[in-house]
Formats: C-alpha cells, structure tokens, sequence
C-alpha cells in the first residue's frame, strides 16, 4: 500500500491514461441523449445512431480514415483479434502465412499462436537492442503466400517507433495487408499512411476503458471470424456502446490537441529521466531508442534489484509506476520485448508521463530512485562500490 503522506504522481500512463475531462462530459450528455437501440427507426434510436455516426467521423478524421472504415469494439484487445484474424481468414487462399515482429503487443502474439495452432504459419522478426525492426528484415520476410503481416506504431514497453512506412511500402509491392497495433501511439503520435487495418485502445487516450477501434481500409479483404451480426457494418457483434464512443472520439480530439503542444515537453522530462538515471544509479540500463521514441515514455533496468520489490518500494514513496518485466504468477516470465531486445529483463521500470505530468514531479522522482535502490540491493545483500 502506498504511504498516505507521501504526494502522488502518476506515471503509468502507458498502462491507461487518466480520464480526461472531455471524455466525462461527453459520456454523461449521451447517456442522457443518446441510450436508445441505434438500429431502430424511431425518433431516439435515429437520434443514438446519429450521435454515434458523429463519433466515428471524430475518429476517423484524428485517424485519416473513412468513417465508414471505423468501428467501435469492446476494447483494444477485441479490435486486435478482429483485425488478424479476419485478415487471416479472408485471405486464406493467398496463403497461410503470418508474419509478426517479436516485440508485438501480447494480444498480437496469442492471435499469432492461435493461427499457429490452426494450422497457419508464422515468421517472427526480430528486432535490434533498441527494440526496433530493420525493415529490410520485415520485408525479406515476406512470401508470396504471406496472408497478413503485423507491425506495432511503437512499443508499449520502451517507447519505440517502428519503420512503419517502410513496411507498408514493402506490403504493397507485394499485395499483403499491414496490420497496425497503434493503441500506443494514438493521439499521441501520427502513425504513418499505408496500413491497411488498425487497432486502438480509448482509455489510452483518456477515453473509456471497455470501447476499442478497429480501421479496416477500403478494398482490404476481411471475414468476421465470429458468428454473423448486424452491428457495426457485421465487424462487431453486439449492441453498441454508444455514450463509450461518444467519450472516446471526444478525448481522442481534445487529447490530440493537447499533444501536440504539451508533447514537447514531456518528451523533454524523458529525456532528463534518461540522462538522470544512469549518472544517478549504478549499473542501470536504459532501454529503447533514444530518438526515434514516443514522447512520453521510457524504461530503465537496475541489476540486483527485483522489479516487482522496486515498484512496490516506489508506490510507498508515491509514485504510480509498471514493470515490463514484471513476473506473473501465472506465466513465470519476464517480458518479451525486453528479452526480444537482449537487455536486462529484472529490475525493471516503465515510467509513462500522462498529460501535463509536472516537472516537480519528475525531479522528485529522480531524487528518491537511487536510495529507493540502494535500500533493496543492501536488503538483497548486494554491496555495490
């Protein structure tokens, strides 16, 4: 449990962004406005489908997209599975071949193993100790039966960018979709034109949690891997979440605006946390691209520290922090990406400044680390000089 006396901060936003104002002033109107059953014809079912076709448009304009390529899902997770493998199965002719960089969302690889399970084969590629994809790499991996190739916009774990548009470039000469996992990027990041479907996750964006999107671009082949339905062009099954996509398209704009003039600056306190770190704490490594990176985020190793005691020691001390290398009890595993990368994978931290995070909570953050080490490593027995 956190110490009650000590001042909070909050800097997980990787994990979820706080609630923006905009998105609760969005959802309580349309729960006013907008609960009636979109699909009928009478007068406040005309009015949910109205206000629900103005939140696609909002999404679609922050995207580039086609309102009608828009649809709202459950959530992140659920537009991830849609996209893949209903690319997969509309595309089974072409082949059964996926392929996927190592350091994709989890959601991302569970839909590749099921592939794998069914049948289909997968090409993993791998990625450099910035936890990025040589696009050479990504395009020599594909094959005249590629059926879907899948490229995360930026990592959730280290912040960085993937070469995305070199991918799509090579996608198209060779007629594959490019499937784009953006949840990460989002409104915080422009993700580069050429995919052809889409995934992203509202409460990344100060959003709802529970409402997702999923861009499927026009003339891309695509088959619902799920049972037939009406809802959301026959891509989502289920009655719309009409005031949760109301709120998600309202704070994806104001979030988007903001970002693009607080991200500046946050990307600014990053880059002092990368310097700070290292010259601060020894034996420390910080991941991730130095440059081509989120603006918000970044992640760092300490060695002879357990991640899970470091996290727990920081919430003690106020700070709202997550472990990409976080062992769980179900899986025993650290991350993926980390491991992916050929970095440290223990002692791990991800800090993800959220909107107008504040200097002085960086600067106190900076000043606790070291002890807050230091008293591990000498409880673990560690003597350092």
């Amino acid at each position: 449990m956190a110490n009650s006396d000590a001042p909070g901060a909050y800097f997980d936003a990787a994990s979820t962004e706080p609630p923006h104002p905009a998105a609760r002033a969005a959802l309580l109107g349309a729960l006013d406005a907008a609960w009636a059953d979109p699909a009928r014809l009478y007068g406040p079912a005309r009015a949910a489908r109205l206000t629900l076709d103005q939140a696609r448009a909002k999404v679609a304009g922050v995207l580039g997209a086609r309102p009608d390529e828009v649809s709202f899902t459950g959530s992140g997770t659920q537009a991830v599975h849609l996209a893949m493998l209903g690319a997969l199965a509309a595309r089974r002719r072409a082949g059964r071949h996926l392929v996927v960089s190592a350091v994709e969302h989890s959601s991302v690889l569970h839909a590749a193993a099921r592939h794998e399970r069914d049948g289909g084969e997968v090409t993993t590629v791998g990625v450099d100790r910035h936890g990025r994809v040589d696009a050479a790499e990504f395009a020599a991996a594909l094959r005249p039966d590629t059926a879907l190739a899948c490229l995360q916009s930026a990592n959730h774990e280290v912040g960085t960018v993937q070469p995305v548009a070199e991918a799509a470039e090579a996608c198209r000469a060779l007629k594959v979709p490019l499937f784009v996992d953006a949840a990460q990027s989002v409104g915080r990041a422009q993700v580069p034109e050429g995919w052809s479907l889409l995934a992203a996750s509202a409460h990344k964006w100060g959003g709802p949690p529970g409402v997702g999107v999923l861009v499927i671009r026009k003339n891309t082949r695509w088959r619902s891997p799920l049972p037939e339905d009406e809802r959301e062009n026959r891509r989502v099954p289920g009655f719309e979440n009409v005031p949760g996509a109301v709120a998600a398209a309202a704070a994806l704009e104001a979030y988007r605006a903001e970002m693009a003039a607080d991200g500046p600056r946050l990307s600014a306190l990053v880059d002092r946390i990368r310097a700070a770190v290292p010259r601060a704490v020894p034996d420390v490594e910080v991941v991730g691209d130095p440059e081509r990176r989120l603006p918000h985020l970044v992640t760092f190793s300490c060695l002879y520290v357990s991640g899970e005691a470091l996290l727990t020691e920081l919430d003690r001390l106020g700070f709202a922090v997550s472990s990409g290398s976080s062992c769980t009890a179900d899986t025993l595993r650290p991350s993926h990406v980390l491991e992916a990368m050929g970095v440290i994978t223990h002692g791990n931290v991800r800090v993800s400044l959220p909107r107008g995070a504040a200097s002085g909570d960086v600067d106190r953050f900076l000043a606790v680390l070291p002890d807050a080490v230091a008293r591990l490593r000498r409880t673990a027995g560690v003597s350092l000089p």
